[in-house]
């Protein structure tokens, strides 16, 4: 069920979702409510930008309890491993016992846990969320696709679409579960990130969904085009410098292109999953060479 009401934070909160971090952080500045809501994700957007000292230094001890939650975020990811770790660790005690309602406090939880690789324990938190929020739902979804529970996935999505059909979430969602279920539904993600792009402006997260769709259906150079774009936007993006490493060898380009962007990647990007499984696996190659060098 959908309200007619005009929501004044539609394009802080939309800008948000589809990945146009400067644009949230404008929009929030620009707009005149006083709704605590706009700064909220006004100080997200500086997380997911990893402009980690703003939000340390703005939000301080007198601020609100969802806006704690937010800063142990920018400090759980600005933080060395030990910091790491410890409000890992921590975090599911900390945050998992919020009321339905509060539901930023549960989103951070889950994010921190999904950081973690930690996706059950993601979903004990999520689930605290009830049918609050959309962006509950939309993380959930995200954590059952990430442990190949499709059918769980599509359950969430259902509910996503009973509640707001037509939300850019859900939106996202559909592409998401498209994606993963390949063959014909891939075109169909295709077009879902394309109409979003052209509604809402590109950005990297939708250009790369785009190439994903792409590349499961074999077509790298179409995938190269929009992957390029999406580093002319953001060149330390992780998700475009992973899939330029994936279409540098499909395209059959110098060895040394590839490992170019890896080196970015790891570069920019240290702390990534798929940087700390590549390293684990590079570690482990040096392991048994050793072992078995004559």
């Amino acid at each position: 069920m959908t309200s007619n009401a005009p929501d004044p934070l539609f394009e802080v909160r939309n800008a948000f979702y589809i990945g146009n971090f400067q644009g949230c952080i404008n929009e929030a500045q620009k707009s005149k409510s006083q709704a605590v809501e706009k700064d909220l994700y006004m100080y997200r957007a500086y997380v997911a930008q990893s402009k980690y000292r703003v939000v340390l230094d703005d939000i301080k001890a007198s601020r609100g309890k969802e806006f704690q939650a937010i800063r142990l975020l920018a400090e759980y990811l600005s933080g060395d491993s030990s910091v790491r770790t410890k409000i890992s660790e921590n975090v599911e005690k900390q945050l998992s016992t919020m009321e339905p309602d509060e539901y930023v406090q549960l989103i951070v939880a889950a994010s921190i846990m999904f950081q973690e690789e930690n996706y059950e324990a993601a979903l004990r938190i999520l689930h605290g969320g009830g049918d609050h929020s959309l962006e509950c739902s939309a993380m959930t979804l995200q954590c059952y696709l990430k442990i190949d529970r499709v059918d769980l996935a599509r359950k969430e999505l259902a509910k996503m679409q009973k509640a707001d059909e037509d939300s850019t979430l859900t939106q996202l969602s559909l592409a998401w579960v498209n994606l993963a279920l390949g063959g014909e539904k891939l075109q169909e993600a295709y077009y879902i990130f394309q109409e979003l792009s052209e509604k809402c402006g590109s950005t990297p997260l939708l250009l790369n969904g785009q190439a994903v769709a792409m590349m499961a259906q074999g077509k790298f150079e179409d995938a190269e085009s929009l992957v390029l774009e999406a580093l002319d936007k953001d060149n330390s993006n992780a998700e475009a410098l992973i899939n330029q490493v994936v279409l540098s060898q499909h395209l059959g380009k110098p060895a040394d292109v590839a490992n170019r962007y890896l080196s970015q990647l790891k570069d920019a990007n240290h702390r990534h999953p798929f940087v700390r499984d590549y390293q684990a696996r590079e570690a482990e190659l040096d392991r048994l060479t050793k072992q078995y060098a004559i």
